[in-house]
């Protein structure tokens, strides 16, 4: 039985790439969780994608065990959480099953857009909050700088930032000192009716839903009979343990410990991140807080390439689901591309880790449609509708305005690139709110910018234009009315929807032009002329053009026996890949995957 009071429940928060995985290698090393001869780089970025790319997409707990100077043994509870932008709902869900953070700087980097917001997430959460310069053995480092700017962002003194290496190791068993010392242990009731909050979950294809809890308040016990407080399901706790990192079934998680539980159950939907787990013979009165549902911001069309997939990809997308509690579907048809589904992103980098993991783990071939905002009509009845696609926009007879949604950007820099950035944010149809200097080389600038200006390539013009050094975060602010149109491209006379796009009418031309150049290199010639047009409504604003065939097979075949000319046709049609069929126009799979891509010169 562990003593409450000697448990920590802890996370390691920070900018991407400032050192998390790497510290929490530390912390694992220190405390003999994995032998030297099981050691590696980001021991628990456990997904092939998070260790190519080097960054955390799951968030991943670890059960430490630590011996003070006093020969007194401490449990610690590590949760390793993702950096980016796109997975702060992945922090907020760890945060809640934590009593204190580590925030970690970049001692060379300084303080960043994402190391703000996730202080500020913390600090709302009433963490304790223990600010930790790391990377001090870069040549590069400037650890005074920095200690000033983390201070002067949360408050206390210079002197009570800690300062290691979490490469080298210096300065982590401090660090750990502090963590005792400073971080309050659980508060829950060992005595009351169990309640324990489910922060994260994923399915094992043998075990099927297996479920992260943090025990608040009564004990866990193997056998038990569990309600869940959300969805009124009750289930048998087949199996209960901790991560060491390894699964370790233990009999009881006592008030205050994180660990997992198995159940048996395998239909992914009836367990939902955020529910309370209580006793069913003597069940809690009222359920802990939970979490908000995270409201996606991006939207994209996922149709399998073959159409056979469809059932598949539900399938992967449910399960998922489980693993990623942000994730929102539901079934979508193009006439281009067939059955697929409109799915909900929390922003690019989600996207693109989502449908990465599909294909890899699931073995799915897939079609993305270029990503949109949801947009809000205004119908001539007065009734408002939310388009998340371009396909789903009424006739301009039945509706009024269209609004559509703007963000809060934060963006921090480096004084001498405010030109720069203030151009490019004005190019986007930003307006400028605050500026504030975190110190005198660093300046924080806050804007309003619509949600469609910077999902495509705004981040990497950010970058370039500051060399690199600017950072941004960015959440949901508000609808705004604007010139909003849909610009349909047609091929042959036939509107093809995965092509269409809602955009503001100072940049239709533009989107008009790249969308119909782009397609006349990628579409084949046929044995007509192929007209590609870009239109507003009735109007069209460009237009290119694929010109015929010049060799025709079967031209010098007049007359005489008809096998000749089908003889002819079949070696034609010999090596070609599967077509679409848009009209009369056939279009390769490979154009539609290659004009949808995400470009940053759309």
């Amino acid at each position: 039985m562990t003593n409450q009071a000697r448990i920590r429940n802890f996370s390691i928060i920070a900018h991407i790439d400032h050192g998390k995985s790497t510290l929490a290698d530390r912390l694992l090393e220190l405390t003999g969780a994995v032998d030297a001869r099981d050691m590696r780089e980001q021991v628990l970025d456990t997904m092939d994608l998070e260790r190519e790319r080097g960054i955390t997409i799951k968030a991943q707990t670890v059960r430490l065990t630590h011996r003070a100077e006093d020969g007194e043994e401490f449990v610690l509870n590590l949760i390793d959480t993702p950096g980016h932008v796109d997975f702060s709902y992945e922090v907020s869900r760890s945060l809640a099953a934590c009593e204190g953070a580590l925030l970690l700087v970049d001692a060379a980097q300084g303080v960043q857009a994402q190391t703000l917001a996730n202080a500020y997430l913390a600090v709302e959460a009433g963490l304790e909050v223990i600010p930790v310069i790391n990377k001090i053995d870069l040549i590069a480092a400037d650890p005074d700088r920095v200690a000033t700017e983390i201070t002067n962002v949360i408050g206390g003194s210079a002197e009570e930032v800690v300062r290691i290496s979490a490469k080298t190791g210096e300065g982590v068993d401090a660090l750990l000192r502090r963590v005792v010392d400073l971080i309050p242990p659980p508060s829950g009731d060992p005595q009351s009716p169990l309640r324990a909050l489910v922060f994260d979950s994923y399915y094992d294809a043998y075990r099927g839903v297996v479920c992260y809890v943090r025990v608040v308040d009564g004990r866990l016990r193997s056998g038990f009979k569990l309600e869940f407080m959300a969805t009124g399901e009750t289930h048998d706790a087949a199996e209960v343990g901790v991560l060491t990192p390894a699964a370790k079934p233990v009999n009881v998680l006592e008030a205050g410990e994180v660990g997992y539980l198995i159940t048996g159950v395998k239909e992914i939907d009836r367990i939902k991140v955020g529910d309370t787990l209580t006793d069913a013979a003597s069940p809690a009165l009222q359920a802990l807080a939970g979490y908000a549902e995270p409201k996606p911001m991006v939207f994209s069309g996922l149709f399998p390439t073959d159409g056979d997939d469809f059932e598949r990809l539900r399938e992967a997308l449910e399960k998922l689901r489980l693993n990623d509690g942000s994730l929102m579907w539901e079934p979508e048809t193009s006439r281009a591309l067939g059955f697929g589904f409109r799915v909900g992103f929390l922003g690019l980098l989600h996207m693109e880790i989502v449908r990465e993991r599909l294909e890899r783990e699931y073995d799915l071939d897939l079609v993305a449609t270029a990503p949109s905002v949801a947009y809000r009509v205004t119908m001539t009845d007065g009734s408002i509708r939310e388009i998340k696609s371009p396909q789903d926009l009424p006739d301009p007879g039945s509706r009024g305005d269209i609004s559509e949604p703007y963000v809060r950007a934060m963006i921090l820099t480096p004084s001498d690139y405010v030109g720069p950035i203030m151009e490019l944010v004005t190019a986007k149809r930003g307006e400028m709110g605050n500026m504030s200097y975190l110190s005198p080389e660093r300046v924080e600038l806050d804007y309003r910018i619509p949600l469609s200006e910077i999902v495509f390539d705004f981040f990497d013009l950010l970058k370039s234009r500051t060399k690199g050094y600017a950072s941004l975060d960015y959440e949901p602010d508000e609808y705004r009315t604007a010139d909003l149109v849909k610009v349909d491209i047609l091929l042959n006379g036939q509107p093809v929807d995965a092509f269409s796009a809602i955009v503001h009418r100072d940049k239709a031309n533009d989107y008009g032009t790249k969308m119909t150049g782009r397609l006349r290199g990628l579409i084949p010639r046929q044995m007509f002329d192929v007209p590609i047009q870009a239109a507003i409504g009735g109007r069209v604003i460009s237009r290119e053009t694929v010109k015929a065939k010049r060799k025709d097979v079967i031209a010098k075949c007049y007359g005489g026996d008809v096998t000749r000319k089908k003889k002819l046709l079949t070696k034609q049609k010999e090596g070609k890949k599967r077509m679409k069929m848009v009209g009369s126009v056939e279009v390769p799979q490979e154009a539609f995957v290659a004009a949808l891509r995400v470009d940053d010169d759309l």
